[in-house]
Order: structure tokens, then C-alpha cells, then sequence
């Protein structure tokens, strides 16, 4: 079954790319794991993921603890909100924390990072979605934050992170990950020639709306459900 989901979603971003004019060897998928457990997670791995995604630091020690010192490459992504009183936890898990925030998230990652003395990749969550409920940073923000993270020495900035409004609109969908995508354009131009910014990945899509992150210009989308549920 998740081998055959797993062919299923690579074919349609085979298909959206064809479409959209896009290479789909450029295209990250993230195996969310919310919905699996370990043996799931490991057919997946030997179905070809190459990237899985969790949201809760207690779970990803579970899950992935397998992983860390065995021959299985995989990265591990941090997806979920981080409270700055885990950072320690997820930097033994993770390597990549795709959920930072806020500014007071980042400098609780860099004095972690640096304390192990290690790098860790992030990705800065921005709210397009405008919804109060819903984490990340505002729009009008992310270049104040970019000037002070980049200022840090253990923690590499490697682009920008949203998650759509659950919606049946899809113009609604649309317009947050669309915004997402100018909004890293501009950081580029802003930033040019600055080699501490990089803008590698736009992490936007999930089962439901992956497609349209897809067409809009996500290069890394998270799914779960449609690789780890019938």
C-alpha cells in the first residue's frame, strides 16, 4: 500500500510539473509521520522516501530513534510548533526545524546549536494565511527577523514555511501559498549577494492541497495521509 502511494503522488507531481513547465527531480516530498508507526515509516523509507516530517519532538524520539545510528539515510524535519523549552530535545532529533516563529525561537535554537556544537537548517514560518490562530510569523515581519538570524552562527536560514487555511476555496489556498512564493522572491532580490540567506526550499502543500503549492512554486510539500492511510 505505501509503496503504491508513494508511485501514486510521485506521478501526479510528475504530471503537475509537465504542466507547469518544472523539473520534478527538484521537487522534496516530506513523509509526515503523524499518521504512521515505526514499521510503516521504515516501507516508506525503502519505498525511496528520502525525507520524513514530524510535529512533535516526544513522538520523532520514538519514531525515529531507530533511524539515527543505522545505515538508513533519511533527513528528519521538525514541522510542528516548537516551544522554546524542547529546542534542546528537537536538536537531538532533528535536522531541520522547519516551524521557526518567532525572533525569541530562533536565538533559543542558535544557544542550543551552539552549546552542541553543531549547525541546524531552518525555515522561517510565515502566517499568509492571516488566520489568528494559526502559527508563524506576519508577512510585514520577515525581514526583520531575516536581518537578526542571519546574524547567528549556528543556524542556516534555507528558506520559508507556510501551511494553507483548510478551506474548500482553493483561491484561497492559492493566494497563501502564491504570497508565500513573492514573498521569498523579495527576500532574494533584498538579500542578494548575501550567501548567509538562502532561499533553497518553499515548503508549502499537504495531502489536501499539495497540487495547487506545486503550481503556485513549492519545491518541498509534507504529506502524510496519502502516504501512510489507504
Amino acid at each position: 500500500m505505501i509503496q503504491d502511494n508513494i508511485t501514486r503522488i510521485l506521478g501526479q507531481i510528475d504530471t503537475v510539473c509537465c504542466r507547469t513547465g518544472r523539473d520534478p527531480g527538484e521537487i522534496t516530498v516530506i513523509g509526515v509521520t503523524k499518521f504512521a508507526d515505526t514499521s510503516q515509516i521504515k516501507k516508506a523509507i525503502d519505498a525511496g522516501l528520502k525525507h520524513v516530517g514530524e510535529s512533535k519532538v516526544q513522538e520523532a524520539r520514538r519514531k525515529f530513534s531507530d533511524f539515527k545510528d543505522s545505515d538508513i539515510q533519511v533527513t528528519r524535519h521538525m514541522i510542528g510548533h516548537l516551544q522554546t523549552n524542547k529546542v534542546k530535545a528537537a536538536l537531538e532529533v532533528f535536522d531541520c526545524i522547519q516551524s521557526v516563529d518567532s525572533l525569541k525561537l530562533a536565538a533559543a535554537i542558535e544557544e542550543q546549536a551552539a552549546k552542541l556544537n553543531r549547525s541546524i537548517d531552518i525555515l522561517i514560518q510565515v502566517n499568509t494565511a492571516g488566520e489568528e490562530q494559526k502559527f508563524g510569523i506576519d508577512p510585514s515581519e520577515v525581514f526583520t527577523i531575516i536581518k537578526q538570524v542571519i546574524a547567528f552562527k549556528h543556524v542556516c536560514l534555507q528558506g520559508l514555511m507556510t501551511v494553507a487555511p483548510l478551506t474548500d476555496d482553493k483561491e484561497v489556498v492559492r493566494k497563501c501559498f502564491r504570497d508565500l512564493r513573492l514573498l521569498s522572491e523579495e527576500i532574494v532580490n533584498k538579500f542578494s549577494g548575501d550567501d548567509r540567506v538562502a532561499m533553497t526550499h518553499l515548503s508549502m502543500g499537504m495531502t489536501q492541497d499539495y497540487e495547487i503549492a506545486l503550481e503556485e512554486g513549492a519545491n518541498m510539500v509534507r504529506i502524510g495521509r496519502a502516504i501512510f492511510q489507504s
